[in-house]
């Protein structure tokens, strides 16, 4: 039995639900998203309880693994779609390095890592890039959006590009990651 899948999604004022067949819209003042769920799982929305809840299809029993994987993992889904057209998500980044810069080109990010050439990324609907002015070496950038699955993705893709490396620090990076820094080699004595 899923613990996460049994706690009712409480839903805020300003939040419209809709629920047709195996699909969920939801609607907010950020934006629109909308998701299928699998057969496995039955959503309902009961607007005098202002909650979602997420439950086994009739059929499956919680001896089903997949249905009881899905179950909280759909749960988990729907309840990030409201977060992200209420609140949304945001990432912070750090493009670290002498030299080194990120800067927003029409619907690009450009990114200068040390490459012979610079690498270009799409940014994806939905998400906005901003680029900070550069303090010393580090330059700031910042992911916004409402959804978390989008945000992060482009966020794992653009530090996939130059990761941070223990000797220098150097690289791309999560403004909270912590990098364990090592000591090189030392020569003379």
């Amino acid at each position: 039995m899923s613990r996460i899948g049994k706690k009712p999604i409480p839903v805020p004022a300003g939040v419209k639900v809709a629920i047709s067949g195996n699909e969920i819209k939801v609607e907010g003042p950020k934006g629109k998203l909308s998701h299928k769920f699998p057969e496995f799982t039955k959503v309902t929305w009961t607007e005098s309880e202002k909650a979602i809840k997420v439950e086994l299809a009739s059929g499956f029993t919680t001896e089903n693994r997949e249905a009881n994987a899905n179950w909280g993992t759909t749960r988990a889904l729907v309840r990030n779609m409201i977060e992200g057209v209420t609140k949304g998500y945001e990432r912070n980044m750090q493009v670290v390095g002498t030299g080194w810069q990120a800067q927003v080109v029409g619907k690009n990010l450009k990114l200068l890592l040390g490459y012979a050439n610079p690498i270009m990324m799409a940014i994806p609907d939905g998400i906005t890039v901003t680029v900070d002015k550069a303090v010393g070496e580090t330059t700031p950038v910042k992911i916004v959006g409402i959804d978390r699955q989008v945000v992060g993705q482009f966020a794992s893709a653009m530090r996939q590009k130059r990761k941070p490396e223990p000797y220098n620090g150097k690289g791309v990076k999560y403004t909270e990651e912590v990098i364990k820094r090592k000591q090189g080699k030392q020569f003379g004595a």
